[in-house]
Parts: structure tokens; sequence; C-alpha cells
């Protein structure tokens, strides 16, 4: 019998505290996670509760004050920048709010470009970015840049972007934020297909309660805390 895969996402007792004005604010207060290989998480919960940090810190952008952080087998509280960087390059791929589109790129390009900085070659690169973006329904999309693509077109761009390369997990904030009840029906579908097709594992922050009809595993959090 095989052993079994080790979580793709280990945390224990993590804890982040900011400084606002000079008074500490908490974000996270001893967060306890596991995530499966495979599995599509949902982080649930209102503005403010600690959904965002907890992804930045899953994906290396931010550092846990205390506790336990491994993503993909590394410890990320170990970790250098280095090695960090080498985490998003290798292991996870993100999907942030502030993560706009080049605006002078094609959704080909901007798949692509990710490719590259993978170590994969141009062609194949493009080849690949072509493949992606047929997955997620945009192989007529192409050469379009941002600014001719819809708010749902751009997310799948997005999507696809994140997709490159093979990543052991995907981090999301809010990719149904700015859409409508119609586009996030569709991005709902498309995220949970590609989970299932594909096998890759999902964790996405959000307080859409569209987004967490019919998913894995939702968690919710409250005051930087998983309450349930």
């Amino acid at each position: 019998m095989s052993e079994p895969l080790a979580p793709v996402v280990v945390l224990r007792g993590v804890t982040r505290t900011y400084r606002r004005a000079g008074t500490p604010v908490a974000a996270l207060r001893g967060v306890d996670l596991e995530v499966a290989v495979g599995e599509l998480v949902v982080l649930m919960g209102p503005s403010g509760c600690g959904k965002t940090t907890l992804l930045h810190v899953l994906g290396g952008l931010d550092r846990a004050d205390s506790g336990a952080v491994t993503v993909a087998g590394v410890d990320l509280m170990a970790a250098d920048q280095g090695d960090l960087d080498r985490l998003r390059q290798r292991h996870v791929g993100i999907m942030l709010q502030s993560d706009n589109l080049l605006s002078t790129a094609t959704a080909r390009d901007q798949v692509a470009l990710r490719l590259l900085a993978r170590g994969m070659g141009w062609r194949a690169a493009r080849a690949e970015a072509d493949r992606l973006l047929g997955l997620v329904g945009l192989a007529d999309r192409l050469h379009h840049r941002p600014a001719s693509l819809s708010g749902g077109e751009q997310q799948r761009v997005a999507l696809a972007r994140a997709l490159a390369g093979g990543p052991d997990l995907v981090l999301a904030d809010e990719p149904t934020g700015e859409l409508d009840s119609e586009t996030t029906r569709e991005m709902v579908e498309l995220i949970s297909r590609t989970n299932r097709e594909l096998g890759c594992t999902f964790v996405i922050a959000t307080h859409d309660p569209l987004l967490a009809e019919g998913v894995g595993r939702v968690v919710h959090m409250r005051d930087g805390q998983v309450v349930a």
C-alpha cells in the first residue's frame, strides 16, 4: 500500500500582528489548518477577518510572527527570501486582488511570460499558454489585451497564468469580487472543473456565498481565527 501524500499546506498556531497608527492589530491569532493534495478550500468570512493575510503568508508574500507554516514541503518560517521566491516560481500560483494583468501584453503573453520565468523556452511557453487559455475558454482571445477583455475574461487569463507550470497550490483572493452573478457562477464552475480535471489544489479567500456553493470544504474565519 502506498504512503498517503503529505498535505500541501500545514499551519500550526500561526500568528501575525501589524501596527496601524502605532496600535497593534492582530490579523491572525493562532491559526491551525491543513489542506490535502487536490483539495479545494474556500476561506469565508467578513472583511478584516484575516483571509487575505493568510493567503499572503501561504504564498510567502508575508511572514508569520510565530507558529509553523509548511507549503509544498517548504518550511516558510525557516526560509530566506531566495527560498520564498523559488516557492512562488516552482510551487505556488497566485491570483491576488492587486495582481493586475500587464496592460500592454496579450492574453497569450501574460501566461507565456509566467512560464518563461519558470525556465521554459519561448516557443514551448507560447504553446503551453495557448493550451491553458483554451482550458479556461479563451482560445479565441489569445491576442487580446486586457482593455479589450471583459472582467470575467480577465479573471480567466489570471487563472490560466496562476496555473502556468503546474503549481502544487493556487491561491486566489476574491476571484469573483468584481463580477456580476452570472459571470461569478461561470468562474466558480471553471475553478471547480480545473480542480477536478487537473487535480490542482486551491485555497480561495472570499466573502461571496456563491463561491462557497458546491466546493470541497469551506473554512470560516472570524477575528483572525478559524471558527469552523
